[in-house]
């Protein structure tokens, strides 16, 4: 009877803690959002004004696709992904310097709910910035979602990654040098080489295949479906991909946290 009327309690206590970290994270970013939202507008703004219009008149259609259309996936997932994955490292290594997350380390909080609360503040910046660079596509283009469920779906896991492997950055991150390292030399060369502007049908055999071994080109791809009903890849295998990089990296967090690597001093 006890143990079944402190079931309710516990999980509302949970939810609460959940809650609260959410919310700060919220806060912070629309706290500072000149510098967490009107960023990637302006840069995504030059992306379209450049690539779409100067270039995309000298290119003309991708894949049957008129050029601006056929960049609008790639520029949205890749404000997504940057942002989830910056939000993320930032904000819980700036906890790590503050030393308060060894606060959060000792509270009776479950280290699910921790890394929960992380990763939903981080996507939820994601879909912030991923809705404004929507919104601003819309003055270059008429955006059409066919495909609304999978425009959704893959957004969030594509945010979600890249949130979990923000937190990784950080939990390893010893300065703050470190949590820009992975986004200059891994992040940014990934993203441009997984097809935000080009076709992989346009590259030669080797470079179709190194492609194919970049993670960011099946979300490009799947998203890219989600929003004008074409893929380079089937939907099946870039779902089965993105959803195994959640599990595998949730793990990862969930282990980090467990075991105190580079949290407690």
């Amino acid at each position: 009877m006890n143990a079944t009327a402190a079931e309710p309690t516990i999980a509302r206590r949970n939810l609460v803690a959940l809650a609260t970290i959410v919310r700060r994270e919220v806060a912070r970013i629309l706290r500072i959002w000149g510098q967490t939202l009107v960023p990637p507008a302006i840069t995504m703004t030059l992306y379209f004004l450049i690539f779409g219009g100067l270039i995309g008149r000298q290119i003309g259609a991708m894949d049957g696709i008129r050029y601006m259309d056929f960049i609008v996936p790639g520029l949205v997932m890749m404000s997504v992904i940057q942002n989830s994955y910056g939000n993320i490292s930032s904000s819980f290594f700036g906890a790590k310097f503050g030393r308060h997350v060894e606060e959060l380390l000792v509270s009776p909080m479950p280290h699910w709910v921790i890394l929960t609360g992380y990763v939903a503040g981080a996507v939820l910046r994601g879909l912030m910035v991923g809705a404004i660079v929507l919104a601003i596509a819309m003055l270059f283009t008429r955006v059409r979602v066919p495909h609304p469920l999978v425009t959704l779906s893959t957004v969030l896991l594509g945010a979600t990654i890249f949130s979990l492997a923000g937190f990784v950055n950080a939990v390893y991150a010893k300065k703050f040098d470190d949590i820009a390292i992975v986004p200059t030399f891994i992040l940014t060369p990934l993203t441009y080489l997984g097809g935000v502007f080009y076709s992989v049908r346009l590259l030669p055999d080797w470079a179709q295949t190194a492609t194919h071994l970049n993670p960011i080109f099946y979300m490009v791809n799947a998203f890219r479906y989600g929003l004008l009903g074409v893929s380079d890849v089937p939907l099946w295998m870039a779902y089965a991909l993105m959803l195994g990089f959640v599990v595998v990296l949730a793990a990862l967090g969930l282990w980090l946290l467990e075991r105190g690597v580079g949290l407690r001093s």
